[in-house]
């Protein structure tokens, strides 16, 4: 799997790039995350009929701290 390994190296090499990582730590990069885990915890919690949505916040949270840069 060739193809795969030099796929696997470029996209390391891209995401250790300098400004690569500034834009990933920044204030835009944490808006659009909060965007995406808000709407993906909102969807859960209306499918699970509210039943689960202190675990759905408790996720959202860690997913936030482990993604984001707050």
């Amino acid at each position: 799997m060739a193809g795969l390994d030099d796929i696997t190296k470029k996209a390391q090499e891209f995401l250790g790039d300098s400004k690569v990582q500034d834009a990933l730590k920044s204030q835009q990069a944490e808006d659009i995350s909060d965007k995406v885990l808000d709407g993906v915890a909102d969807t859960v919690k209306k499918v699970t009929g509210g039943k689960f949505d202190e675990q759905v916040e408790g996720a959202r949270s860690a997913a936030d701290k482990a993604v984001g840069t707050e």
